[in-house]
């Protein structure tokens, strides 16, 4: 497999692609309308062509490239069932597994960030996409978008944590520079997982006084949009 970690400096975000060897089909996860010109040069730099661009959820932080990165290269672009984008070419449900080439990332609902939140999990490369679900040593806020911190919990204890302990933990933001984890590492030191339950974890949630992205006035319409501005 082909991979490569992406990062935007401006949001923070990771953006992940993915390739396959034999076919030369690639995938990219989370992509940033900005660094579109990037991407199309790393494309061709690895000989890959992007068959499918899909997100873990609706930003609110950045603008997606899914439009325009089907319009350059007619990729398929795939959403989760929830978040309303009648853009994409299509949407994607808990359990579904998307294939490229010979790569298969088995699509895991994980709301709670927002209720369009998914995950993708590569078992046979021991790789977890976890969105703004879980993040390293944190976890996505849960006070706008439809968010709720009791499904998060509900989420990451049922759908991550349940992972094998030795998969490789990939969030799509960090603030710190902490390229990954894994999800015994999360489970041992995150300190939003040290608690009893979900009310505790809640509680926690609930009092965090973030203020709002700066950019989510903008972001979530045009995310909803495909990246594309309204």
């Amino acid at each position: 497999m082909i991979f490569r970690q992406l990062f935007d400096y401006d949001s923070w975000t990771y953006s992940y692609l993915l390739g396959c060897e034999r076919t030369r089909y690639a995938v990219l996860i989370d992509s940033v309308a900005s660094n579109v010109e990037s991407y199309l040069q790393l494309l061709k730099e690895l000989n890959l062509t992007l068959t499918l661009a899909i997100d873990t959820h609706t930003h609110a932080d950045h603008i997606t490239a899914m439009g325009i990165l089907r319009d350059k290269t007619e990729c398929t672009t795939l959403v989760g069932e929830q978040s309303g984008a009648k853009c994409a070419t299509g949407s994607y449900v808990h359990s579904d597994h998307l294939r490229v080439g010979d790569l298969d990332l088995e699509v895991r609902y994980t709301p709670g960030h927002t209720d369009d939140s998914y995950s993708f999990y590569m078992a046979e490369a021991g790789m977890v996409f976890s969105g703004d679900t879980l993040l390293i040593r944190g976890s996505g806020r849960t006070d706008f978008q439809s968010g709720d911190a009791r499904i998060q919990y509900s989420s990451i204890t049922e759908q991550l944590l349940s992972l094998p302990g030795e998969t490789v933990l990939y969030p799509s933001h960090d603030y710190r520079g902490w390229a990954q984890s894994t999800i015994a590492e999360e489970l041992a030191h995150n300190p939003r997982l040290q608690v009893v339950d979900a009310e505790a974890y809640a509680q926690i949630m609930d009092n965090l006084s973030l203020p709002n992205p700066k950019m989510m006035d903008i972001a979530v319409p045009a995310n909803i949009s495909c990246g594309k501005m309204l």
